[in-house]
């Protein structure tokens, strides 16, 4: 299990639902895995045992971390992509279509509950919380389905803030303004937010709130950067972020949490494309004005509670309960969208439409995990996961239903086996998670400029059982070496299948589209943490024989594919704490090369494009801390890629760029002072997603930001 903690903290792993229990331990290299003093605790495994005991690659971004790189860049989206080389380059802007995790969607969760939709989905799971309430996040690499459905490129799990451990008040605050470098006045922008926790005995209350306005964005040449009417900005917006949490211990090992939060970000609506040229290579910009309709927005409303016990006849139970539901608002363009006319209430080309997604989930999850008595060596645990999802996507100018209301029903139990032998040098791990799954679709009709077509409903079922298995060898206490096979699974978009569909006579339980993806994960994994040196390198192998692509149609919208798909990489990374005091140099490196298979006669023949897989990147980074003072200058080099294949577009080849971040913190007896710079040299490039897709779409060719300052004050009492 390859795990690297940003900060230099050392991982392990426990089961919680609610995602905050600290214990007085934790696993070492110099320990061989024995328990110590600081313990950092990974929610989404799923298990109590040691990091040195799971075939996994995981990454934790502490909270010091996260906090120094949402200072720099604004999300916590932002942060993992920015740390992780294997993750895809944002956007910069509220939807993170085509952001992947080695080539596939990972699944985004707040505390174990699933913030992504694939039914019907917005990309908008990467903003459902303000990174202000989130302590640290956990990152699975790779096919797996220990979340259950959506981790088929792994699993992003934000880990809310735990209970206070102290009797008493206590809390922190926070205030920064953040402005590009020619210090526009429509530039600025500012964050406050505050979090109160108390305790009493059994008993612990934290209530926080969080308010943050962007201004525009410049680019490198001091140019606005491009507005994205439909799939919305974060820059010109709004956002208001709940937070709380109120838990009771029930004894001395067993506690009940109930966790409950919002996030809804508006934009602001205050400007309209201006169209850029990509033959002379000006980006898409930005002017005053008003677009129509309701501005893009995005809400989320999730309450989780949890009822957990770490001695429970011996062993680990976990159970949760939990209900979201969320409404991402697209925004409408000032051309009305020819896929939205219909002659029976406008003329066409008059007629003006906008969509919004609409989705609710209701789920529960138990587990209970003990040594098996008798046999010590092994370590069993069994579970059951259910979750119940309702998704629609409505055009809300007319009333009109674009994607019909459709429900996914899972039932999952599943049972883990980790075997022991040799005082702990080798390890066997493997288990099965059992899918049974329903979607469900009433009769429905598409829209006009799909033909008016009738569909027959019906609820088409699923059952599959999901493997996974490994070998751990750890010789030397901090050099450890693993292989390992697991299988993710998850649903194809059935709102972009559903609302595609033109011809008469389908029926939604012979549709051969909405089967569910099943992807493999293979791969090899070598460690090594000892002393100074903290190293990894992992190579990996996915297959998935009915994968699902977005593909462009000419009017912009994507469909999806249903297509072979394989993909393998190569994942370096390296830390060296140097000779001088506080000191670090690190190292991060992903290759990935992925392909599919575009005609269907069962050999992959086309490059992955820049909408499915993420460029090959370098990571370079020296942090410095000691007594009050903290630096970190990173930088990020993506390669140029050229997409070859049987249905490659030359203009979509990627050029590259390099990208530096700095950020300086000095901590007073009054609150710590930060001060980041984004895009420290300014660079104009264009990005990633503009670059790699769209090649004739001139409202779509954005530049990334340019050079950005935030100064930020916070507080803790």
């Amino acid at each position: 299990m390859s795990i690297r903690a940003k900060a230099g903290f050392t991982v392990s792993v426990l089961a919680l639902a609610g995602g905050t229990l600290s214990l007085p331990q934790t696993a070492s290299a110099e320990t061989g895995g024995e328990p110590d003093d600081t313990q950092i605790v990974v929610t989404a495994a799923r298990t109590i045992l040691p990091p040195n005991a799971l075939p996994l690659t995981v990454e934790v971004i502490d909270k010091a971390s996260l906090e120094q790189q949402i200072a720099i860049s604004g999300s916590v989206t932002d942060a993992v992509a920015t740390l992780i080389p294997s993750f895809s380059p944002t956007r910069q802007k509220l939807s993170g279509a085509g952001e992947t995790l080695r080539g596939r969607s990972p699944l985004y969760a707040i505390n174990g509950i699933p913030q992504s939709t694939p039914l019907r989905d917005g990309s908008r799971d990467g903003f459902t919380i303000d990174g202000f309430f989130v302590d640290r996040v956990e990152v699975i690499y790779g096919s797996n389905a220990l979340q259950g459905i959506g981790g088929t490129g792994g699993i992003v799990n934000q880990v809310t803030v735990g209970a206070p451990q102290t009797d008493g008040l206590g809390g922190r605050m926070l205030v920064q303004g953040t402005s590009g470098d020619g210090f526009e006045s429509d530039g600025f922008g500012g964050k406050v937010a505050g979090l109160l926790q108390y305790k009493a005995g059994r008993f612990d209350a934290t209530v926080g709130a969080a308010y943050d306005k962007r201004g525009v964005f410049y680019d490198g040449k001091g140019r606005r950067t491009g507005i994205n009417l439909t799939q919305g900005e974060t820059q010109d917006s709004r956002t208001l972020s709940l937070f709380g949490r109120f838990g009771y211990a029930l004894s001395s090992t067993g506690r009940i949490d109930l966790i409950a939060s919002r996030y809804e970000l508006k934009g602001d609506g205050d400007y309209v494309a201006v169209q850029g040229n990509r033959a002379t290579g000006l980006p898409t910009s930005a002017t005053p004005g008003t677009p129509p309709g309701k501005p893009a927005a995005n809400r989320t409303e999730s309450v989780a509670l949890s009822i957990t016990d770490t001695a429970l006849w011996g062993g680990n139970f976990v159970s949760q309960v939990f209900f979201n539901r969320s409404r991402d608002t697209f925004g409408g363009e000032p051309t009305p969208q020819a896929t939205f006319q219909d002659t029976l209430i406008a003329p066409v080309g008059t007629l003006f439409d906008q969509s919004q997604n609409r989705s609710r989930k209701i789920g529960g999850k138990i587990s209970y995990e003990r040594p098996v008595p008798g046999f010590e060596a092994l370590t069993a645990i069994v579970g059951f996961d259910a979750l119940w999802d309702k998704t629609e996507q409505r055009l809300i100018a007319t009333n009109r239903v674009w994607v019909p209301p459709t429900d996914f029903r899972s039932f999952a139990p599943f049972g883990q086996l980790n075997l022991k032998l040799l005082d702990g040098k080798l390890r066997f791990a493997g288990g099965v998670r059992y899918e049974d799954v329903r979607i469900t679709i009433d009769d429905f009709t598409t829209l006009a400029t799909s033909n008016r077509t009738f569909v027959k409903g019906g609820s088409p079922r699923f059952s599959d059982a999901l493997l996974n298995g490994g070998v751990i060898i750890e010789p030397w206490p901090g050099i450890r070496a693993y292989a390992s096979y697991a299988e993710g699974f998850t649903v194809p978009d059935v709102g972009r299948v559903t609302r595609a569909i033109n011809k008469p006579g389908i029926a939604i339980d012979t549709y051969l589209n909405i089967r569910p993806i099943v992807s493999n994960n293979r791969e090899i994994g070598i460690e090594v943490k000892r002393g100074p040196l903290d190293g990894s390198v992992t190579y990996f192998w996915s297959t998935s024989k009915e994968g699902q692509l977005l593909v462009q149609r000419p009017d912009g919208i994507f469909d999806v594919q249903r297509q072979r798909v394989e993909i393998q990489g190569l994942e370096l990374n390296l830390g060296v704490q140097m000779p001088i005091d506080g000191l670090k140099l690190s190292l991060g490196y992903a290759h990935l090369i992925g392909r599919s298979d575009t005609n269907n006669d069962g050999r992959v023949d086309s490059d992955l494009d820049g909408a499915n897989i993420s460029p090959d990147r370098l990571n370079l980074a020296a942090s410095y801390v000691r007594g009050p003072i903290s630096a970190r200058v990173q930088t990020q080099l993506y390669f140029a890629r050229t997409f070859k294949g049987l249905a490659r577009d030359p203009r979509n080849d990627f050029g590259g760029y390099t990208l530096t971040d700095a950020s300086l913190r000095y901590q007073t007896a009054i609150g710590g002072w930060t001060l980041s710079v984004q895009n420290l040299f300014d660079k104009q490039y264009i990005d990633y997603a503009s670059d790699t897709t769209r090649p004739t779409d001139n409202f779509f060719y954005f530049a990334g930001r340019g050079r950005a300052f935030t100064l930020g004050w916070d507080y803790r009492f």
